[in-house]
């Protein structure tokens, strides 16, 4: 036996000279700025018939195989003695990943990865992992190591003539080592339907802590520990289960979670090359609901997103299309929402009625969690880092939940200023928001502004705003009840599918009504053709696309002149680059061309039409998008404010009366400036000192 251990710390010397002697000799001379040998357990399976016979070790029987390390490292007398308890051996890239939902008892103190979003992360404190005890007597000393949990003391004085019981700790001779401990949640693009997901709690030592912090994607390699549960001082037959930390990985790569093989790889490519590529794509989103196709269409080119810039002064350009849909009740808004989130490599769905800002970015809590004190936990927004997040009633949102959302859409950052905690976390994801209008339905002469109850800061940092109204239209209606009823025909016949046998006829039924709800392109392969594009591509605009999109955006600012209202602003420029971009990568093409352009420019038209055309000036006007104030009612404001100035007298004050009626001789309309003077008085810019009277404060 004896024989069999020496061998198997000579076989590590062996593979440690071979393949780690850089690290090794830099932990030597680097120390204690870098000590942790690094081990990758896939160089390890490759160094033949003795590594992996070490790898199968390393994941059965861990606390042995880092103790066979440290002694093949004393046998190679590279680094001292008194160093190489210090070194920690850590092993990453361990090739299968255990979900955490399915740990069991079988993986109790075996190696295991496990892959998540951090939750929440406690301050890094000090643990003692060698106390040095000393009897107040004698005088005699004794170390015991400590382990993660209770404290362990010495029962009596090692000493026997001594009878004292109790040693006391002397610090400042103890080891300490950095501690810190962590909760990781399963990813959510793993849970489909209602799951609730699941977490596990980690303890990080050394040189880990402080490296990952709340809504990191990572995944966490070490030893799994168990810890039995004490209630109110009885002990349990219950354990807890926890991770002994050994190494982390974050994959930055967004989409690693979608495992693309050689075959998808050779599907995507084939289906990039098919001509009717947009009306493909367009028609495996929620095919189950009739029409809305320019809305598909856009939903598409967010689900492929533009693409996300760092410039060399610091600055950052987002990449990702933001979109409004508002419309009327019963248009199927949330359900092509749910569409997305499913389509989405990393989707995250949440009702504003039911959200509060915490819930949608981040907030501080207290629990048990560490040691009772504060602790960041990630929101809605952070999980979706990444891919899109889908806010369904957004404008039942609480004013103070909704301000949340101005920097998380800018500038994709998450602040946090709680408790005594200043962090800034990421969420770097496109947000797909769903509005009803005010009153419920679409009044087609009053602006949007005043009928989405939203503030135009926010509205403004959409890229797209679709109104989508329910008009009746015989034809159109008889369409989609023919769809409706189709898609209900399908889900019989699979329902009486399986509850027994059926016909021939039955399953030529099927075939023929399918047709109408079943997507050209299945689900599961747009996911993975979403994720492969945003991977893989990062397309650059040609100088014709370019000319296109400056042309576009210079005749809309060319409607404005000194009288007419500004049509477009920088703002909506950005938004056709990165719609461009999107176009672009749904071809999987390197370059923007004069087609993505042109696809681009019909689709924001559409929108500008839609939200910011002034019926009264025959224009577009963005402040009647942006602020809901047109600006023909702005200058009608500046008009009353003069008409009061020159008609008052020396105590400030004018005859309402008189303001009318001149400005209805210059051509205004009257019952307008009535009620633009009630407005003034209202929002505190005039007053009536009496009545009849008006006076501009």
């Amino acid at each position: 036996m004896a024989d069999e251990i020496t061998d198997v710390v000579g076989e590590w010397v062996s593979f440690l000279s071979r393949y780690c002697k850089r690290e090794v000799a830099e932990i030597e001379r680097e120390y204690p700025f870098k000590r942790s040998l690094y081990i990758d357990y896939q160089t390890l399976q490759a160094s033949g018939a003795s590594g992996l016979r070490l790898a199968d070790e390393v994941i059965e029987k861990p606390g042995k195989a880092i103790g066979d390390i440290r002694d093949a490292l004393r046998r190679m007398t590279v680094i001292d003695e008194a160093k190489v308890g210090k070194v920690n051996i850590r092993l990453h890239h361990i090739e299968r990943v255990t979900g955490i939902r399915d740990i069991r008892a079988f993986h109790i103190n075996r190696f295991v990865s496990v892959q998540g979003i951090i939750r929440k992360t406690t301050d890094v404190r000090p643990r003692i992992v060698e106390a040095l005890f000393q009897c107040p007597g004698c005088g005699a000393e004794t170390r015991i190591r400590q382990g993660f949990g209770l404290f362990e003391e010495p029962t009596a004085c090692p000493t026997e003539e001594c009878q004292r019981k109790k040693m006391k700790l002397i610090p400042t001779r103890s080891r300490f080592v950095d501690s810190q401990k962590v909760r990781v949640q399963e990813s959510p693009e793993g849970l489909r339907g209602g799951e609730r997901p699941q977490t596990l709690d980690v303890e990080m030592a050394d040189d880990l802590t402080g490296s990952i912090a709340p809504g990191d994607r990572v995944v966490l390699n070490g030893i799994l520990r168990s810890k039995q549960r004490v209630n109110y001082g009885t002990k349990s037959t219950l354990f807890d289960l926890y991770l002994e930390c050994s190494s982390v990985e974050a994959p930055e790569k967004e989409f690693e979670e979608v495992n693309i093989s050689e075959e998808d790889e050779a599907e995507i490519w084939a289906l990039a090359k098919d001509p009717h590529l947009y009306g493909k794509i367009t028609g495996s989103i929620a095919p189950s609901i009739y029409g809305n196709t320019e809305v598909k269409e856009a939903i598409a080119l967010q689900l492929f997103g533009g693409v996300a810039k760092n410039l060399p002064d610091g600055s950052r350009l987002r990449g990702d299309i933001h979109m409004l849909l508002v419309g009327d009740p019963g248009i199927a808004k949330s359900q092509m929402l749910r569409y997305v989130v499913k389509l989405s490599p990393r989707g995250v769905y949440t009702s504003g009625k039911s959200s509060t800002s915490a819930g949608l970015t981040a907030t501080a809590v207290k629990d048990d969690f560490g040691d009772g004190s504060w602790t960041l936990e990630a929101g809605a927004l952070v999980l979706a880092d990444m891919g899109v997040a889908a806010v369904d009633e957004m404008d039942k949102m609480a004013k103070e939940d909704r301000s949340a959302l101005h920097e998380a859409m800018e500038q994709q950052t998450i602040s946090v200023a709680k408790a005594g905690i200043t962090a800034t976390l990421r969420s770097r994801c496109a947000l797909l928001g769903a509005a009803n209008p005010k009153l419920g339905r679409f009044d087609a002469y009053a602006p949007i502004a005043e009928q989405i109850n939203m503030p135009p800061s926010l509205l403004s940092r959409f890229d797209l705003i679709f109104i989508m109204t329910d008009k009746p239209d015989e034809k159109r209606d008889s369409a989609i009840a023919n769809h409706i009823v189709s898609a209900h025909r399908v889900g019989e016949l699979i329902m009486q599918q399986q509850t027994g046998p059926v016909s021939p006829g039955h399953a030529e039924l099927l075939a023929a009504e399918s047709v109408t709800v079943d997507p050209p392109i299945p689900p599961e392969v747009l996911r993975k053709y979403v994720a492969y594009s945003k991977r893989h591509i990062t397309p650059l605009i040609t100088d014709e696309a370019r000319e296109i999109l400056i042309a576009y955006y210079l005749k809309l600012r060319h409607l404005a002149d000194e009288n007419k209202p500004v049509p477009v602003t920088a703002r909506q420029l950005e938004a056709l680059v990165r719609l461009g971009e999107a176009s672009a990568r749904i071809r999987l093409s390197r370059t923007v061309e004069p087609e993505d352009a042109e696809r681009v420019v019909r689709i924001v038209d559409l929108c500008l039409r839609q939200v910011a055309y002034d019926a009264e000036t025959g224009t577009l006007d963005i402040d009647k998008w942006t602020t809901g104030i047109t600006k023909k009612k702005r200058d009608l404001l500046h008009m009353i404010k003069d008409t009061i100035k020159s008609l008052s007298g020396e105590d400030g004050t004018a005859r309402t009366a008189e303001v009318i009626e001149t400005l209805a001789s210059e051509g205004f309309n009257r019952e307008e400036v009535e009620e633009n003077l009630e407005k003034m008085c209202r929002y505190g810019e005039a007053m009536q000192p009496r009545r009849g009277i008006v006076r501009l404060i």
